[in-house]
């Protein structure tokens, strides 16, 4: 069969699948948990070329192919401009990851949705392995699922490879999901100067009160990524305060950077501390669970087809049959009728 004729019955059984979960009322539509797990690739890590040099002008075949067409792709080639350390001939999208800890080796990532209720997987989507293409695929999934299935879910289970400030601000300020996300921030400090959560925001007065009291003002403008505000202390008080050797020793003046998505952070750190939060991150584990039940028992811990198309494929598949064997369990068979 033809490789776009397989992804497109891969993508009907795949919804047909959900959309039956989804009729035997198996999948709530209040919350969502998103994850993604790394898959060998179908490629021999020894046989590797330097990411510098490139691939070899002779290299050709379908994998080949297909990578030159999603080099664009933000789920593929665009998702970073850092160049690999190894790229391998036989499939070129594949990523070469150490994120195991252990050996290095070519993989892509499979992405799910699922709806927490009975851990019914609502999409799937194959990206490189990285986190940036994973975060990019959290978004396609969730919006899928409201095109195809009109699913909007009132709040998003996720780590922090979730918790960037500019994914919570979509969850929160495009589409209303309460972001129930541990919050990716390296604002704390270590080497005894005051971090960011020492300063007190006043919401009403937009101005940061740092800990001897003193406002911290902004003009508004934005630096560094276009979405974030500096708040500048006056260089009269921190010259005369006891505090400024644990403030800002080497600095006329403390400084402190905000995001346009604080309002986001915030409200996902106060869900974190919150009951709601605890038992979020106890129903996280379901898909967990999915991803151990994917290698283990249908044994998917490498790929046997190459290319993103062939790593869509088998991820769609394979999510399907998981669905199918979760629906055979939770939906009663009907009591056949005497002749």
């Amino acid at each position: 069969m033809a490789a776009s004729g397989r992804v497109i019955s891969s993508v009907a059984y795949s919804r047909a699948s959900c959309a039956r979960c989804i009729e035997e009322r198996l999948v709530g539509g209040e919350g969502f948990a998103v994850d993604a797990s790394l898959i060998k690739a179908d490629a021999n890590r020894q046989k590797g070329i330097e990411g510098e040099k490139g691939l070899p002008p002779e290299a050709a075949g379908r994998a080949i192919e297909e990578y030159l067409t999603v080099l664009d792709d933000a789920a593929f080639g665009a998702a970073t401009e850092v160049t690999p350390k190894f790229v391998s001939p036989s499939d070129p999208a594949a990523r070469w990851t150490g994120a195991h800890g252990g050996q290095a080796f070519f993989a892509y990532s499979t992405n799910y949705l699922i709806d927490v209720e009975n851990a019914i997987i609502v999409d799937v989507e194959a990206t490189t392995a990285i986190r940036q293409a994973e975060v990019l695929a959290a978004k396609r999934m969730i919006e899928r699922s409201m095109e195809r299935f009109d699913l909007y879910p009132a709040r998003l289970l996720g780590d922090s490879g979730y918790g960037s400030a500019e994914m919570l601000g979509w969850l929160v300020y495009e589409h209303g999901i309460e972001p129930h996300v541990t919050v990716f921030d390296k604002s704390a400090r270590t080497d005894g100067i005051f971090s960011r959560e020492d300063f007190t925001y006043d919401h009403a007065e937009d101005i940061y009160r740092c800990p001897a009291g003193k406002v911290l003002t902004t003009t508004g403008a934005l630096v560094n990524d276009g979405a974030t505000m500096l708040y500048l202390a006056s260089k009269r008080d921190c010259d005369r305060c006891a505090l400024k050797s644990q403030c800002c020793p080497k600095q006329a003046s403390r400084r402190v950077p905000r995001s346009i998505y604080e309002g986001a952070r915030d409200m996902a750190r106060q869900i974190a501390r919150s009951w709601q939060g605890s038992t979020s991150r106890r129903l996280r584990k379901k898909i967990e669970m999915l991803f151990a039940h994917l290698k283990r028992i249908l044994r998917l811990d490498r790929l046997r087809l190459r290319g993103p198309t062939g790593a869509r494929d088998e991820f769609i598949l394979a999510a399907t049959a998981q669905n199918l064997r979760k629906m055979a369990k939770l939906v009663p068979m009907p009591t056949p009728r005497p002749a």
